[in-house]
């Protein structure tokens, strides 16, 4: 149940924005943002005002439900416009809690996903391809701009490392909850007895960091170019045109290759450094405001179990949440990966209201 005050809120926030914009005295430095913000209250102001007549009308039709003097063909219509009321209040009241969700500012961003195979040899290489598939399913689906910034193919096909940047509305929002071990149980091709065998992968999702957000000295940036390398260490190309950058302060190293161009190679690397700097600022500030951070939804803790692909039984498991899905290939397709996306925001809601709330 979310606090009344709360919904009200809502509604007094809007109507006090509308009468503010519509007045013409206001500040146009502050225009935009409270256009915005009034955009974004008119999304959802009509659920709140329904929200908060529900509880009047409900008392209406329990009255003539309870009452014995009431005519049976009446009793019989309220029940079932109750029953509907419910269904209503329900599903408003998710809608709601989403909307409630404290904002983490870096919602809005863009972000940079890196996908690494982890236990279970050239099997958790082929899983960790099937991850990006989904992934570039899932961004064809929401028409989101996937690019890929670098990747290495193993022996059998699939991907040992796969960096790419989305680029759209509200993408971190979104893919933050991909963060964590992945963990895929099904029978590899290589398998000649039918041995159901498990593999991993580790998704880490970083918001995409600009100049803005974090400032990075020339000074604190160790830059060395080399001569890219391929399979077996041949060489690529006959240039430097690899590169190595470490941010000294901090010790985060990214090498890029897949370029030709020494500058592109550069510039690719330097957007990955960012992001992982600006990432390691964010959880050191947000470890010294919260100790309970690992433990919630969405803290993007890498080492974390938070999901299982089986195949055998044709389910994907989402540990965080005990959201289990018996349409793996739904999933896997892009399909369905919204309705566990919404699970997750909906669970991490209903814990940031009951601390809101004490």
């Amino acid at each position: 149940m979310i606090p009344i005050d709360k919904i009200k809120a809502i509604v007094i926030k809007y109507d006090s924005l509308e009468k503010e914009l519509s007045s013409g005295n206001i500040d146009t430095k502050n225009y935009a943002q409270k256009s915005k913000e009034y955009s974004d209250l008119g999304n959802i102001v009509k659920y709140a005002r329904e929200y908060l007549k529900f509880g009047d009308e409900k008392k209406d039709l329990e009255q003539i439900v309870k009452d014995s003097n009431s005519d049976k063909d009446m009793v019989v219509l309220a029940e079932k416009e109750l029953e509907a009321l419910v269904d209503r209040e329900i599903n408003y009241e998710k809608k709601l809690k989403l909307f409630l969700l404290p904002k983490d500012l870096d919602d809005q961003k863009n972000s940079i996903v890196e996908i690494r195979a982890g236990t279970g040899g050239l099997e958790a290489t082929l899983f960790c391809a099937d991850l990006f598939k989904m992934y570039e399913k899932v961004c064809s689906k929401k028409k989101w701009k996937l690019e890929i910034i670098s990747i290495s193919k193993s022996e059998a096909g699939g991907f040992k490392e796969v960096i790419f940047s989305v680029n759209g509305n509200n993408i971190y929002s979104y893919l933050k909850y991909e963060s964590g071990v992945h963990r895929v149980q099904r029978v590899p091709s290589t398998e000649t007895q039918g041995r159901v065998h498990t593999s991993a992968a580790t998704v880490a999702v970083l918001p995409e960091a600009e100049d803005v957000d974090i400032q990075i000295k020339e000074t604190d940036l160790r830059i060395d170019v080399f001569r890219a390398g391929g399979p077996g260490g041949q060489s690529v190309n006959t240039t430097d045109s690899a590169v190595r950058i470490t941010h000294i302060p901090s010790g985060v190293v990214v090498s890029q290759q897949d370029e030709k161009s020494q500058h592109k190679n550069k510039a690719k690397a330097l957007k990955i450094l960012r992001a992982r700097v600006y990432e390691a600022e964010k959880i050191k500030k947000d470890n010294e405001r919260s100790q309970n951070r690992k433990s919630q939804i969405g803290s993007g803790d890498r080492s974390e179990r938070i999901r299982t692909y089986n195949f055998p039984q044709g389910r994907v498991t989402d540990h965080r949440i005990n959201l289990t899905l018996h349409k793996l290939e739904e999933f896997l397709s892009g399909e369905i990966h919204e309705e566990m996306n919404e699970e997750l925001r909906l669970k991490e809601q209903d814990l940031k209201l009951k601390n809101l709330n004490q």
